[in-house]
């Protein structure tokens, strides 16, 4: 039987307002880069780095509990002008926050 991954933590928060400037800069540029820039993209990097930092300044550290947090807050937001939805945008913070760590997203080490 194969092990489980073992759950991904981040580093406690220092500096929550630059970390969620800089998971809106970045997300915004892989969502340009992924298919089209579209308006509403900006709109959407600002609004999952807005829950992102939140839940960060309330001391959530545990990557599956924040990604889970961004599904479930942007189900709220009105994705009919993108081509994407609440799960490609918590999948793609989820990514960017790996890459930022320096594990590989396809197998967690």
């Amino acid at each position: 039987m194969t092990e489980p991954i073992p759950p991904i933590t981040l580093p406690p928060a220092e500096n929550p307002e630059q970390e969620g400037e800089w998971l809106q800069t970045s997300l915004h540029s892989w969502l340009n880069t992924e298919f089209i820039p579209e308006a509403i993209n900006e709109e959407i990097a600002q609004r999952a780095a807005q829950i992102f930092m939140r839940q960060r300044m309330e001391g959530e550290n545990d990557l599956g509990s924040l990604t889970i947090a961004i599904v479930t807050e942007m189900q709220s937001f009105d994705f009919s002008k993108s081509f994407y939805g609440e799960f490609a945008i918590a999948n793609a913070v989820s990514d960017l926050l790996l890459e930022s760590l320096g594990i590989d997203k396809c197998c967690g080490q």
